[in-house]
């Protein structure tokens, strides 16, 4: 299937029209006319070259809304015309303890989980593309349904790879009725956060260290707003936290926000920065018994269930929409946040090219 999409030839060069060759339909495959694609920090730092491993051409995009075009001999669950999700992954071993669980992104295969793009098809050795583009083919185990209303799609996308970064530690976490959370940092993953948690049922807590995000915290679903440059306000909510989600990808110090979680509470980190974290104070964690973790994206059983969960409660992601051909630019505002939450490409962009 000859594919319009966008790539990056180089880490030097800008992303630009390339043509590639999707595979046939097999009996397991789902054919996938995209709708809509999110644009996520990844994106960048692939297409950049700035992850060691990438394959150039490289397509990126791994937050995938469409429409079911073809389904394989053995497909059961999808059919012509359903709209349907692929987010970070498109195969695993199957076979490992973590696959078995419905925990494919910890794969212990060879090779671990193949990425949507810049992963190695079992077998193969092809250089995957991911959904910068008009179509994509995907084994079935890996394509998800989606229940929203079509006219909120474009939101959904980042539902695929923010969405379940978010919802994954929550739910692992128990999160829920009568706990308190903090979500830090606003950004793409952040305000996946306080959206989920607040849906979940939690008191939550937004760290910022911008007053100018206070009110739009509150807005998503915050039931207060700390400014984490504010020692004072800090220590107000000192050894009160049942779990802290922490979605910033910049080094910073961790034992600020250690020290307001309760006896047993945890802190997850969801974020990846360039350069380590400062080293945590050890004492921090030995007195009171806390948790310092760490989770990526979710299996795609949660990632069904936190697409049904979404859909039941009208949870979209906050979205600026693009056209393919200004990818550039919106990575460029991306590195200095100028973006609100999320970009999506209306893949319609690239069809009409």
């Amino acid at each position: 299937m000859s594919t319009k999409a966008y790539a990056a030839q180089t880490a030097k060069t800008p992303l630009a029209p390339f043509t590639l060759e999707r595979r046939a339909v097999g009996a397991n495959d789902v054919a996938i006319d995209i709708l809509f694609c999110g644009v996520c920090h990844s994106d960048l730092h692939t297409a950049r070259g700035e992850w060691g491993g990438v394959k150039f051409p490289s397509v990126p995009g791994h937050e995938i809304v469409g429409r079911v075009t073809q389904a394989g001999g053995n497909v059961k669950n999808f059919k012509v015309g359903d709209i349907v999700g692929v987010g970070c992954m498109v195969d695993s071993c199957r076979t490992c303890p973590s696959c078995k669980d419905g925990l494919e992104q910890y794969c212990e295969g060879p090779d671990g989980f193949t990425g949507t793009y810049n992963g190695t098809m079992s077998g193969r050795g092809d250089n995957t593309f991911g959904g910068y583009s008009t179509d994509i083919v995907v084994d079935q185990h890996f394509v998800l349904k989606i229940n929203h209303d079509e006219s909120d799609l474009a939101g959904v996308a980042p539902l695929l790879c923010a969405g379940i970064t978010t919802w994954s530690p929550l739910r692992h976490w128990n999160v829920g009725p009568g706990k308190k959370v903090g979500i830090v940092g606003i950004g793409g993953l952040g305000h996946m956060g306080i959206k989920l948690a607040h849906a979940l049922g939690a008191h939550v807590v937004a760290f910022t260290t911008s007053e100018s995000k206070r009110q739009a915290a509150l807005d998503l679903g915050a039931d207060e707003v700390v400014i984490s440059k504010n020692s004072a306000d800090m220590k107000k909510h000192a050894l009160s936290f049942d779990f802290i989600l922490n979605t910033v990808a910049a080094p910073h110090n961790l034992d600020a926000f250690m020290a307001l979680l309760k006896r047993d509470g945890t802190m997850t980190l969801v974020g990846v920065p360039s350069e380590p974290h400062p080293s945590p104070f050890v004492g921090n964690l030995i007195f009171k018994r806390r948790q310092l973790a760490g989770s990526l994206i979710g299996g795609i059983p949660e990632t069904q269930e936190m697409l049904d969960f979404c859909a039941k409660h009208n949870i979209t992601a906050d979205i600026e929409m693009i056209k393919m051909q200004d990818i550039e630019n919106a990575y460029e505002r991306m590195l200095k946040s100028d973006v609100k939450y999320r970009f999506v490409i209306d893949m319609n962009s690239l069809k009409t090219a």
